[in-house]
């Protein structure tokens, strides 16, 4: 894997990228980041889930002048969902720079939607018949356009917006950068490629299936807030005897393994800002078993191979479905069986959906375990250690002393005491974890009958009334048969492109 760093990324979009928890880039980002700040016209084909709006994102605000208030990046997207979200994503990449995202969709009332176009938004994300409706209206001029996006072009041949695409690209400055993206390659879209871009660069970027058969994978449904507590939790239940937890962020795992020690775990975190020394004295400690948690980021977990792990942690659930499939192959080796048990909290549930999809592997859930049940995880531990000693062991010569232990309490007292006193307790140390945004997955979605549009007819689909726009709107639960913005800022939608 490949650190944003080594991307020749400019700082202000470094710093967004750190604030949004990533610094690992995916398959597609780092083939597809270099080529895209070269200049070069790009076709990517990637699944869905696989990080594709950073890769087209970040070299697209890169180029960006955020003085000048004019649109000078262009994404075309299939739906109003996805072309929310993409915007939302902008948004938070660009934020440092000063590079504002607008989405512009069908079922927007279309005089709100000019007057946020003359707010001077760098890039405007749209559907297609939107779009062309601007277009034909010149209230979206493309004079300044640097840089083209079509996101999900098989999507949008699917849903009948082929003709749509290729007017849009005519109407769009013949010098500018085109990145193309699609899951699959169906002639009209190789036809776009090789008539309207100039000389691309492909990528190709498949999501591995899953490999490892032994490892039993679950997830637990949680508040971020809450993480933290069901970790120490579920290492009292399990009692790993090697365990690695996987953090988005270096920052997050220093807090962890900080964490967990003050709550009395032999744990140590690695990620990129250590030395090499440090981090294979970190390693030798884990392997000798003298660490029982290793806290790590993706990157410093590369090419790991330490036999013996019998858990892995997603404390962070990954960007895309390569990294979990790296991440869980630390378990389960040689033959033996693992765990690996992801923390996701409820706004990050579709993105593990897609993760199941791609990786065609099913999580099972699993309920957050409750203090009591850690409490009776340490007890089974001590209760373990008894029961080998009273097979392993010679015991004859305390018999005196426990028959008159007995003599003055009863048994259960007598191994009541035995058990508070062999049994580690948990220091209940309060532990703040920082923060990061939470994974959202792109959905595109088709209409009911899945009938393509034609002869200049509008698609119509099914509705979806989540996602938050740029700039700070929502796309939201409006009366369908109004447009415009209520007072509360939610978009009230009555069609869509």
């Amino acid at each position: 894997m490949t650190t944003f760093k080594e991307l020749g990324i400019s700082d202000p979009i470094m710093k967004s990228l750190e604030k949004m928890g990533f610094e690992e880039a995916t398959p597609i980002q780092s083939e597809t980041i270099p080529l895209a700040l070269e200049g070069n016209d790009v076709i990517g084909q990637a699944q869905t889930g696989t990080g594709k709006t950073a890769a087209f994102g970040i070299p697209m605000i890169q180029k960006i002048n955020p003085k000048e208030r004019k649109i000078q990046g262009l994404v075309v997207a299939p739906t109003r969902e996805l072309a929310i979200q993409v915007a939302e994503e902008i948004n938070r990449l660009g934020k440092f720079k000063s590079v504002r995202a607008l989405p512009v969709y069908g079922g927007q009332h279309m005089d709100r939607q000019i007057r946020s176009l003359k707010d001077g938004p760098q890039i405007v994300v749209a559907t297609p018949g939107r779009l062309l409706d601007h277009f034909r209206r010149r209230t979206v001029r493309t004079d300044h356009v640097q840089t083209a996006v079509l996101d999900e072009a098989d999507e949008m041949l699917n849903m009948g917006f082929i003709d749509d695409i290729r007017e849009i690209l005519k109407g769009i400055p013949e010098e500018r950068q085109t990145l193309l993206f699609s899951a699959t390659m169906p002639k009209e879209i190789r036809d776009i490629a090789t008539n309207l871009m100039k000389s691309p660069k492909e990528v190709k970027v498949k999501a591995k299936e899953m490999t490892v058969e032994n490892i039993d994978q679950y997830f637990v449904e949680i508040p971020e807030k809450f993480k933290f507590d069901t970790l120490t939790n579920h290492l009292d239940i399990n009692n790993p005897d090697l365990s690695i937890v996987f953090s988005r962020t270096k920052k997050r795992v220093d807090e962890i393994a900080e964490g967990l020690q003050a709550r009395g775990f032999r744990a140590e975190g690695i990620h990129g800002d250590l030395t090499q020394g440090k981090r294979m004295s970190v390693l030798n400690k884990f392997k000798n078993g003298r660490v029982d948690v290793l806290v790590a980021t993706d990157v410093a977990a590369r090419g790991l191979d330490i036999s013996g792990v019998t858990h892995v942690y997603n404390f962070d659930i990954p960007q895309d479905p390569e990294s979990y499939v790296h991440r869980i192959g630390r378990t389960g080796r040689a033959g033996r069986a693992g765990e690996a048990i992801s923390f996701v909290t409820p706004r990050e549930m579709a993105h593990l959906k897609l993760i199941e999809k791609v990786t065609k592997s099913k999580m099972k859930r699993m309920m957050p375990p409750s203090n009591q049940d850690a409490k009776r995880g340490q007890q089974q531990v001590t209760v373990e250690k008894i029961l080998k000693t009273i097979e392993k062991s010679e015991l004859s010569s305390y018999h005196e002393t426990a028959n008159e232990l007995l003599q003055e309490h009863d048994s259960i007292t007598v191994i009541s005491a035995a058990l508070k006193m062999l049994t580690k307790e948990r220091r209940d140390v309060p532990v703040s974890i920082s923060s990061v945004a939470p994974i959202s997955v792109k959905k595109a979605q088709r209409s009911n009958d899945g009938k393509r549009r034609s002869n200049n007819k509008r698609f119509y689909g099914k509705r979806n009334q989540g996602g938050r726009g740029g700039q700070g709107g929502r796309g939201g639960q409006g009366s369908r048969n109004q447009g415009g913005r209520n007072r509360k800022g939610n978009f009230n939608r009555k069609n869509r492109d």
